[in-house]
C-alpha cells in the first residue's frame, strides 16, 4: 500500500461553498486520498445566518459538491438539527463523499490510515461515557475509553493536550494559546499518533516530539507532530490548510529527525498506561478467544470501531457498563446465565471484566492491565461475601490468538458446589468427554507455551481461596461457549446455555446494571481515585 496524500483543514464555520470549491481546485492538482476537517464544519446553529442555514440544505441535497472523500470532526459547536437528522438516517454519511467522524471513534480509511477522534470540549460535569453522540462535550471517561485503540496514525481532538507548548520554540500567532486538558495528553501518550490535529484561532506547528521508548521496541522512536490549523479564510491569512503524506505501513524510525524534542506530555494518571474472547454484547458467534499462525481461512476480525467491547464503538451498549477504571472496565453480561432469583442478590451477577485495550489475549496485555482486571474480580468477590455469603464465583477466559477482544466472564454460583468439588470436576469431565484433553490444576506453564488456553478461577467464600485450572487447546477446538455450557449443566439451567435464550429488554438490562452499581459502590476502587 503506497503512502496516502492527505489534506487537513481547520475550522470552516459554515463557509461550505467556498471551502469545497477551493478544495476541488487543489484536489484536481494533487489527487489527495482524503480530506480531514479538524474543527467546526458548520457555524454555531444558535447564531447561524439564513444563508448559512440554506447552504447546509444545499450540501445535504448534493447541490454543493464535495470533490473527494472528506471526514469532518465534531468541534466545539453543536451540529445543526438538519445535519443530525441526516446523519441518523444515513449511518454517518451526510452527503456523497462527506462523512462524520463522530464524538468518540476509531476509523480505518481505505488507505489503511487509522483515525482516532474525540470531539467536543471537556465538560467536568460529565462523569461517565457520553450517550449523546452529537453533543459537543466529552467526559474524562470518553477520553480514557479511546486509549483502547492502542495506536493511531492521526488523532483529532477539539481540545489541545495540556502542556503541548512546553519545551517548544515554535511561535503561536495569538496572544494566548488554548489551555489544553490532561485527559487529551493522556490519550496522546497512550496512542502515540504520528499526527495530532486540534484546531484553534491561530496556526501552530510544534516541533516533532519523541515518546519514551517502550520495552517492546527499545530501538525505535514513536514521533508525534502536533498541528493546530487556523480557521478557513481567516482575515489574518494564517495557515488553515496542511497537506502531507502518510504511509501507515512505514516502520518507526531508529534515529530522531532534526529538531525533534522530548515529549512535553506527562501522564495525569496515578498508574502508568499499559498498552487491550469474545462473548460479545451482540453476537457471540463472531467471538473468539487466542493463538498465532492461522491454520484455516476465516473472516477478518471486527475492527475496533465495530468491536462490541471497545468503548470507542459508538454502538456499544453503555447501559450495561457499571464501572470504568484506568485499564479495564466492568459490565453486566447480556443474556446472563444465572436466573435473577438464583442468589440473594437483586441482580443475576453475571459480569464481564474487559480490558480497555483491543487485544485478542490476556497474556498479551501489560501487567498493569491484568492487575486491574484482577482487582475488579476480587472486588466483586468482596461484594458477594458481604451481600450473599453463601455464593461462590467462577471466572473463566477463552484465550485464543484468533480472538477479537479478550475478557473474563464472572459468574456467581452456590457455594456448596465449590465445597463439594463439583465445579472443578465438571470442567474436567466435560473436557474429557469431548476429547479436549485434561484440565490441569494451576495456571498455564510450559505446557501452554504458544498455545490457546481455556482458564478457570474458582473462588470459595468460606476460605477466601481462589484456585485456578487450565486446559490447553488444540487446533480442533471450536466450542466458544464451553465455559458457559459447563456451568449451565452444573447449575441445572441447560436451557440458558445459549445467551440468546436469556434475552432481556433494555429496561430490564438497565435495572440490573443499576442495581449492581448500587450494591458495588462501596467495593468499587475507582470511586477512591
Amino acid at each position: 500500500m503506497s503512502a496516502a496524500k492527505i489534506v487537513a483543514i481547520g475550522d470552516v464555520n459554515g463557509q461550505l461553498e467556498s471551502l469545497f470549491q477551493k478544495l476541488g481546485t487543489l484536489h484536481a492538482k494533487n489527487a489527495f486520498s482524503f480530506a480531514l476537517i479538524t474543527g467546526n464544519l458548520f457555524s454555531d446553529p444558535t447564531s447561524a445566518s439564513s444563508e448559512e442555514t440554506a447552504s447546509i440544505q444545499r450540501l445535504i441535497d448534493g447541490t454543493i459538491s464535495v470533490p473527494l472523500t472528506t471526514y469532518f470532526a465534531l468541534g466545539s459547536h453543536p451540529l445543526p438539527p438538519t445535519v443530525i437528522d441526516k446523519l441518523d438516517s444515513s449511518e454517518g454519511e451526510l452527503c456523497p463523499n462527506l462523512f462524520f467522524l463522530g464524538k468518540r471513534t476509531t476509523t480505518k480509511t481505505s488507505d489503511g490510515i487509522k483515525l482516532v477522534a474525540l470531539g467536543g470540549t471537556h465538560d467536568p460535569a460529565l462523569d461517565s461515557l457520553s450517550k449523546d453522540s452529537y453533543a459537543p462535550t466529552y467526559s474524562e471517561t470518553d477520553a480514557r475509553s479511546l486509549r483502547g485503540a492502542n495506536a493511531a496514525d492521526i488523532l483529532v481532538t477539539t481540545d489541545w493536550p495540556i502542556d503541548i507548548r512546553k519545551g517548544s520554540q515554535a511561535p503561536y500567532a495569538s496572544d494566548s494559546s488554548p489551555t489544553g486538558h490532561p485527559s487529551i495528553a493522556d490519550l496522546a501518550i497512550a496512542l502515540k499518533p504520528r499526527y495530532h490535529f486540534s484546531p484553534s484561532n491561530a496556526f501552530y506547528e510544534r516541533e516533532p516530539f519523541a515518546h519514551p521508548s517502550s520495552e517492546a521496541n527499545p530501538d525505535t522512536f514513536a514521533i508525534t507532530r502536533f498541528i493546530s490549523l487556523a480557521p478557513f479564510a481567516n482575515p489574518d491569512k494564517q495557515k488553515w490548510i496542511y497537506a502531507f503524506t502518510l504511509d501507515p505501513t512505514a516502520a518507526a524510525p531508529i534515529t530522531l529527525p532534526s529538531s525533534t524534542t522530548s515529549s512535553p506530555l506527562s501522564s495525569s494518571r496515578k498508574r502508568p498506561l499499559p498498552e487491550q474472547q469474545s462473548y460479545r454484547f451482540a453476537n457471540p458467534a463472531t467471538s473468539a478467544g487466542y493463538r498465532g499462525g492461522p491454520k484455516r481461512r476465516r473472516a477478518p476480525p471486527p475492527s475496533q470501531s465495530e468491536c462490541f467491547f471497545c468503548l470507542s464503538n459508538p454502538s456499544i451498549a453503555t447501559h450495561l457498563i457499571t464501572s470504568i477504571g484506568s485499564e479495564s472496565y466492568l459490565t453486566t453480561a447480556k443474556g446472563p446465565l444465572p436466573p435473577k432469583d438464583s442468589t440473594s442478590l437483586p441482580f443475576p451477577g453475571h459480569m464481564l471484566i474487559i480490558p480497555l485495550a483491543h487485544s485478542p489475549t490476556i497474556p498479551s496485555l501489560p501487567s498493569d492491565t491484568v492487575a486491574e482486571m484482577t482487582r475488579y474480580r476480587h472486588a466483586v468477590h468482596a461484594l458477594l461475601k458481604s451481600r450473599a455469603p453463601r455464593t461462590a464465583a467462577v471466572t473463566f477466559a477463552l484465550d485464543r490468538a484468533a480472538g477479537v477482544h479478550a475478557h473474563w466472564q464472572f459468574i456467581p454460583i452456590p457455594a456448596d458446589l465449590v465445597t463439594k468439588g463439583l465445579v472443578s470436576a465438571a470442567f474436567k469431565v466435560e473436557a474429557e468427554n469431548e476429547g479436549h484433553g485434561a484440565v490441569v490444576a494451576g495456571p498455564p506453564g510450559a505446557d501452554a507455551e504458544g498455545a490457546d488456553v481455556f482458564r478457570v478461577w474458582v473462588w470459595d467464600p468460606a476460605t477466601g481461596d481462589e484456585k485456578e485450572q487450565h486446559l490447553v487447546l488444540d487446533d480442533r477446538f471450536r466450542d466458544l461457549q464451553f465455559g458457559r455450557r459447563v456451568l449451565a449443566k452444573l447449575l441445572g439451567v441447560e436451557g440458558r446455555a445459549d445467551w440468546r435464550a436469556c434475552g432481556q429488554s433494555v429496561d430490564e438490562e438497565t435495572a440490573d446494571a443499576e442495581a449492581f452499581k448500587e450494591a458495588f459502590a462501596e467495593f468499587d476502587f475507582t470511586n477512591e481515585e
